[in-house]
């Protein structure tokens, strides 16, 4: 953390207190001390206080995990395959540390869509973009537009609810499931346009 500055360790902070216990269980005090950053420094900052440090820690974590998608995935010439083994990925990391929440975006979307509209909208901004990355990543892998698109909402929406029944569950299976599902579906549609 040592050069890292102060409002970018806040923000850092926030992210890895939500991801392990949500919005509204998340204090200041707690976040100064998690942070290493005096009161002051956090307004200073962040002159919305609490709100404002979660939207930035939002987009921040968002802009990162969306990074994932190729980083998984280049690796396999087939893109089925390859979204198989990132939800296998995905399932082994959780069970390894100990069914942490893997993504605070979901969590803190689901806690707050309707008490926190700002939030709100910074998480609808983050899974926007994660919409259009996947899309352009899925169409550079060969799939149409509006298939890519579709296999987006398909693949973030299984990854998300997966990561909540596999951490309620205390199982890989959900996330498996999930994996062999998207898989699947990309595979039909990889077959149907080589038909």
């Amino acid at each position: 953390m040592g050069s890292m500055g102060t409002e970018e360790r806040i923000v850092l902070a926030m992210a890895e207190l939500m991801r392990a216990q949500g919005y509204a269980a998340t204090g200041v005090n707690q976040l100064t001390r998690a942070a290493n950053a005096p009161m002051g420094s956090l307004y200073h900052h962040f002159k919305g206080g609490k709100r404002e440090i979660a939207a930035a820690a939002l987009r921040q974590t968002g802009a990162v995990y969306i990074q994932l998608l190729p980083l998984l995935l280049d690796p396999h010439e087939d893109l089925a395959a390859g979204i198989e083994a990132a939800f296998a990925a995905a399932a082994a990391d959780m069970r390894d540390t100990g069914w942490a929440n893997m993504c605070p975006v979901g969590t803190v979307a689901g806690e707050v869509a309707d008490a926190e509209p700002r939030l709100r909208e910074a998480a609808a901004e983050v899974m926007t973009h994660w919409v259009d990355e996947a899309s352009a990543y899925l169409t550079g892998r060969g799939l149409s537009g509006a298939d890519a698109r579709d296999t987006a909402f398909a693949l973030l929406s299984a990854l998300e609810g997966a990561f909540v029944m596999a951490r309620t569950l205390r199982s890989t299976e959900p996330l498996l499931a999930a994996g062999r599902a998207v898989a699947a579906r990309v595979a039909a549609l990889r077959a149907a346009r080589e038909l």
